[in-house]
């Protein structure tokens, strides 16, 4: 008997613990079910004031190297490991990468889609082989996709001081 009390224990223990993944999927399913509030101010407060359209913004890029202020777009894809960076589609068909600053903030992974306003500054660069293929895979594309990046790219890229993310219509 005294060997049986132990052991019952033992068994029930374990009978009431699931997995370790199972559970944490479990609460993660809980909380995507709740969905995070995607609409929202991230990074420094700002205002949808003053606004111009991406193809705006990348014709000042394009004739004078930067640009700073406040651009309207909509969101093309975002980090999908933590939402450290977003992508707007550029009128050349390519995508802008908008990192925040300092690292400073993040923005909700489910942000595909939705309208955005973004305010910091544009400028073009070139970005090396292994930091495209990290983009790529932050982005979820396959290995195939990944292993066929394989020259540097000349871009413009956005480091924005604030987000706004508007409802979509």
């Amino acid at each position: 008997m005294k060997k049986l009390v132990p052991f019952m224990l033992g068994v029930l223990m374990m009978a009431s613990c699931g997995s370790p993944s199972s559970v944490g999927e479990d609460k993660a399913i809980a909380e995507n079910e709740e969905s995070p509030q995607v609409p929202g101010n991230y990074g420094d407060k700002i205002t949808e004031e003053k606004a111009v359209s991406v193809a705006e913004m990348y014709q000042k890029v394009n004739n004078e190297g930067a640009f700073k202020g406040k651009v309207r777009g909509e969101i093309k894809e975002v980090c999908t490991h933590k939402g450290c960076w977003l992508g707007l589609s550029l009128p050349d068909g390519s995508v802008m990468r908008v990192t925040f600053k300092d690292y400073g903030f993040f923005v909700p992974t489910e942000s595909t889609g939705f309208p955005v306003v973004i305010e910091g500054e544009a400028t073009k660069t070139v970005t090396d082989v292994a930091t495209l293929r990290h983009y790529a895979e932050d982005a979820g594309k396959s290995k195939e996709e990944i292993e066929a990046i394989d020259s540097p790219e000349e871009n413009v890229t956005f480091v924005a001081d604030g987000v706004i993310i508007l409802n979509k219509s």
